[in-house]
This record gives C-alpha cells, structure tokens and sequence, in this order.
C-alpha cells in the first residue's frame, strides 16, 4: 500500500496565497514609479505643445540593382518624423534622403505639402539638414512654426524624451533614462560616433523611421535605431548633432575628418612583445594606412603602435579618458572634436622607438577607396561586352551575399576588401567579372563569374575606364581577358561580340557600360560603348 502526502487544510491554502499576494503587491509599488494624473497631463501638454516644432517628411527611395547595375530596384517610401532647427530647415537621418527619388515635407496635422530638398547630408554620421525646395512656398508652410533650440549635451541618468505623432495628430512622449554613451555605427558600418543609448519601450502606434529626442522641451538628439527586444534607444548624440549643424551652415559642407588608418588592440603578449611595448604602455596597433589620407601624408606606417592623441593616453583596447563620459573610443578625439584641416598632435611607437608626429585631417571619401564602402545617390560602374558584364568592387555589392557575407561572399573579393594595401599598387578600383550572359560570343564561358581583371589586350587595367579603353583599341580580332590569380585566359572575337551588343540594346538593354566621368582621365572619341 502505497502512503499518501497528508494535504493541508483549505483555509491554510487561501492564507498562503493571500500573503503572497500581498508581498508581490508591495514589491511592484516599490519597483514602479508614482506616475499621477497631473503628472500624465503635463505630458500630454508637452507633447502637445512640440507639434510646432516638427514636420513628416516623406521621402521616395529607389536603389540601384546591384547584379544588374543598369537598372534600379523597384521604389518604396520611407516616412520620417523631423525636428525643426532652423527657418525652414529640419534635422533628420541621412538614410532617409539617401538614394531619394522624391522628398517632401508634410505638416504634423496631415494638410499641407510641400517638397523638400537636401542642403546637406552625412551618410557616415547618418544626418540630413533639409530644406523647403521652393523658399516662398516655405516661408508659408513654416510661417506658425517654432524652432527647437539645441539642449545642452546629456549625461548617464538623464532623462530624455522621444516624440512621436500618431496618424490622428495625437503627440506621444516616451521618457527613458540614458543609460551609457558610447561610439557606434548607425547607417554605414565602420564608421563610429559619439551615441545615447538611452532604455525607452516605444510604441508602435505611431511607428515613423526616425523620431526626434528631447530634453526638457530642447532638441537633445535624433533616434538612429531602436531595438525592441532589449527595448534601447540608439540617439545621435547633441554633441554630434551640434558639429554637423556648424559645418552644414558654411558654402560647402565638408562633413567629419578621419585620419585613415586601420587598428587593432595590444593585449596579446606576444604581439606586444613583438612590438617593443613595455607593460606600462598601453597603445593600438596600427595595421593599415589608407592611400591619400592624413596618416599617409603624416608619415604613419603599418605597423607603428598610436600611443597618444592631443595628449590624451590611448590603452590597450583603443579607449582613453573622457572628462564628461568616462572610457570612449580614441576615434572620438577625431570625428568629433575636430574639423577638416585640423592638426591632431601624435605620439606613436616605431621598432621600440617613441616618434611625434602631426597629421592634418581629412574627410574620407568613397572615391579614395579601392573598394568603396558605398556609393549612394549613384549608379554603379558597369560594362557589358559580348555578354560579360564586368562591374566594379564596392561593399554593397559584396552585402547582397546576405547577412553573413563577410563569410559568404567570393574569397577573392573579400581579400580585396580586407586588404586593400596588396592591390592599391596595381589598380585604383577592382574590376572583376561579375557573371555572363548566354550568348554567341560566351559559349564556354557561362560558368565564369567573380574573377578580378587584371589585363585585357595586354592592357593593365586600374579601373572601368581603363576596360573601356583597352576594348576600345581594338577594333577587329579577338580581345583577350587575363584574370589576376588565374590561370584563365577569355577571348572574345569582335565581329561576334559587336553583333551580340547590338542584339543586348534591341532586347531592351538600356546602355552597354555606364563609367563615372570622375573615373575617366580622358574620355575616348568613340564612346559606343555609353549608347
């Protein structure tokens, strides 16, 4: 016989969970703020009061095909909701105006539209300062709004507000504390500023691709991501936003200076004792140096250790003292203290040997990249011969193996990519065979794709415009196509390859080749191949 657990009376039962119940009760009122009626009210009229203050902008966005430069992606709309800065300009994300078609501004009541134009724009920051297209037409659309004046820069505790507008007009205020500031990436990867990370459970009622962030009623940021999981706000900090609104008020914007080089950390004891770096010293090692950037023109080399910048001391991670955030990034004493053609003072490590140097800082464009990080407002440089399309290298190209395509992508290609120092001797872009059409002039070479172009009629070629004119000085034959790290050689006969182009065009292919004019030294007499 099997003996039975005695069971507790009923009345023993309901105590217990009364008492419990009481004790969850009074640990919720003690986790949980006191929020009073007059408190949500005062919210409300807050909120209410900053409709003033901000604009929708809707803007129309349609990419360039990446495998198929010669056409654009289907377009699509994003929506944005913008603060007011100045008279009839609005700060905003730079992804919202990149690759736009069609920008417009839309009153936060829904009634009135008027279209919009960029007057400057930072992809790396991911900041846009927009404007009214047509003046007149702005001076009526913004004539009873007001501007919001720049908060001062916010520290860990404070509490920042996020404004949303519901599609009925209704304005949402979500509070949340800042939790840490540090440098992260927003729109293009790798390039780091100063960030709130601010904890704040938004509402998707009134869902918009970017909101602005507030301090006691005062522009304190502009949301660049929120992370519904973790419920983290990532805000443009006002430090940034203050930097880009000084320089996007002179001529010519000229966006945030970088020294252009390439770093790693110094904790491994073998890499510093390689290094000569004593136990004392803290320092990053510096792996790349970009080709016309400041650190090349300051003299820095691969593999000297940066040690210091404006006498602030750089540890072993990368991390120096700030006076107001404590531990930041040393890319901060860069980007966002210092403007193009400042001098930033630095004391580095060479073969064990302590050496000063000044760099003047520059801004970093796409164009002086061999592979270039991206190439926005702008159609990729292609061209079509015989049925072999040939492209060039740019990071956006290697994206569309997926997310993983860091490890997806060709080997050969992201070699390119990762070290760019073994090929920026031998060519400014990487020109690569992309893929092959099936044609009369392709057979046998279908299976052919992601191989970098070394050399075609014996030519070496730097770029698309040296493709276009190695093609170009032949006019009869068979062009031959040499691929560097392949034994491969391709040969195209002319008479074939013109008939297969001409057949491209009538089958509906708008042009054969589309070269950057920048790319282009001198533009060749015959310029079939742009039809």
């Amino acid at each position: 016989m099997i003996s039975q657990r005695p069971q507790p009376q009923t009345s023993t039962i309901i105590m217990r969970i009364i008492m419990l119940l009481s004790l969850l009760l009074v640990s919720c009122e003690r986790d949980q703020p006191e929020v009073t009626p007059e408190a949500g009210r005062a919210n409300g009229l807050e909120a209410q009061s900053m409709l003033k203050s901000v604009v929708r902008v809707n803007a129309t966005r349609q990419d360039w095909n990446q495998w198929q430069p010669w056409e654009k992606e289907p377009p699509r709309r994003n929506r944005a909701l913008a603060a007011i800065i100045k008279a009839q300009q609005v700060i905003t994300t730079a992804e919202i105006a990149a690759n736009a078609t069609y920008l417009e501004f839309e009153s936060a009541d829904g009634t009135r539209f008027i279209t919009a134009k960029v007057i400057a724009r930072d992809d790396e920051a991911n900041l846009a300062l927009l404007g009214a297209a047509d003046p007149k037409e702005g001076a009526e659309f913004f004539r009873d709004t007001v501007a919001f004046d720049l908060a001062q820069p916010s520290t860990q505790g404070d509490m920042l507000d996020i404004l949303q507008v519901e599609a009925n007009g209704t304005a949402l205020l979500t509070s949340g504390p800042l939790q840490s500031v540090e440098l992260t990436s927003s729109f293009l990867p790798g390039h780091q500023f100063l960030t709130y990370m601010v904890k704040a459970s938004m509402q998707s009622a009134a869902s918009s691709y970017t909101l602005p962030v507030t301090k006691h009623g005062k522009l304190a940021g502009v949301l660049l991501s929120y992370d519904s999981k973790d419920q983290i706000c990532d805000v443009a900090s006002t430090d940034i936003l203050q930097r880009f609104l000084e320089a996007a008020t002179k001529d010519q914007y000229q966006g945030f200076p970088s020294l252009g080089v390439k770093v790693a950390m110094t904790e491994d004891k073998s890499l510093r004792d390689w290094l000569k770096l004593g136990d004392e010293q803290g320092g990053i090692y510096i792996h790349g140096v970009q080709e016309n950037s400041a650190a090349k023109e300051a003299g820095i080399q691969k593999g000297d250790v940066l040690l210091e910048a404006d006498g602030n001391a750089i540890d072993r991670r990368g991390y120096y003292d700030h006076p107001e955030y404590g531990k930041l990034s040393w890319a901060h004493l860069v980007r966002a203290t210092k403007a193009v053609g400042d001098p930033l003072e630095l004391r580095l490590l060479r073969g064990g040997e302590e050496l000063e140097l000044s760099a003047s800082l520059k801004r970093s464009l796409p164009s002086d990249q061999l592979v270039p990080d991206h190439l926005l407002d702008q159609q990729p440089s292609y061209l079509v011969k015989g049925g072999l399309i040939f492209q060039e290298l740019t990071r956006d190209i290697l994206k569309r193996y997926g997310k993983d395509w860091t490890s997806r992508a060709p080997l050969n290609l992201l070699d390119a990519h990762d070290n760019p120092q073994r090929y920026e001797e031998r060519m400014r872009r990487v020109v690569f065979l992309s893929s092959v059409i099936p044609t009369p002039a392709t057979v046998g070479y279908e299976r052919l794709r992601n191989l970098i172009v070394s050399k075609v009629n014996g030519m070496q070629i730097k770029d698309m415009a040296d493709l276009a004119k190695a093609f170009q000085s032949k006019t009869f034959g068979m062009h031959s196509i040499e691929f560097i790290d392949e034994h491969i050689v391709v040969y195209l006969d002319e008479r074939i390859t013109s008939a297969v182009d001409t057949q491209l065009l009538q089958r509906g292919l708008s042009k054969l080749a589309h070269i950057e004019q920048a790319a282009q030294p001198d533009k060749p007499e015959d310029d079939d191949l742009n039809q």
